[in-house]
């Protein structure tokens, strides 16, 4: 079951209440639902996650952390989800929403130069910033409604094929049952 699975690498809250430092409001660590790992909250996690990952900007597990309250959604996943962007993804990911909302406001995308620096970057930011942040916000709503109907529909599946697997034990086990009857 997906619930199991995820139980084993997401932290628990009561190990986080004791490392003080992390700085998480009381309010966060304290609600239970927060926590739960059901269908709703961990596909709602998912939404939020992939949202806050996509978006250039800073702070992006704060907003993830506020998503997740606000949406009733996993914490922990929403929060770690955020890290899709990492350093290593950062650059092939936000140059494809930058292509993206190129493509939606109608203008040809920019190649990037073979030797990319922050000087290239600050003199083409007014040329580059709007569909950076139009294909963004387009990736960000498009990936966080598909793994949100992704998650609801694989859980789904696994609950049913569970339900089934367990119909089919007590059925056979119902079969080879040995009878006591007296004769």
């Amino acid at each position: 079951m997906p619930r199991r699975l995820l139980q084993r690498y997401l932290p628990h809250p009561e190990s986080l209440r004791k490392r003080r430092p992390l700085g998480l409001p009381k309010r966060l660590i304290g609600d239970p639902m927060l926590w739960t790992l059901s269908r709703r909250s961990v596909a709602n996690a998912v939404s939020v996650g992939l949202f806050s990952a996509l978006l250039p900007i800073p702070m992006q597990m704060a907003l993830a952390a506020a998503g997740a309250y606000w949406w009733r959604a996993n914490l922990p996943l929403a929060v770690s989800l955020v890290w899709i962007t990492n350093p290593l993804t950062m650059p092939l990911i936000y140059y494809g929403n930058y292509r993206v909302g190129a493509w939606l406001l109608g203008d040809t995308p920019r190649m990037a130069p073979a030797s990319l620096s922050t000087k290239w970057i600050a003199e083409r930011l007014t040329d580059i910033l709007p569909p950076l942040m139009l294909g963004s916000l387009a990736v960000a709503l498009v990936a966080a409604v598909l793994g949100n109907v992704a998650v609801r529909l694989v859980w789904r599946w696994q609950v049913s094929r569970s339900w089934r697997k367990r119909a089919h034990q007590r059925e056979k086990a119902k079969r080879h049952k040995p009878s006591f009857r007296q004769e």
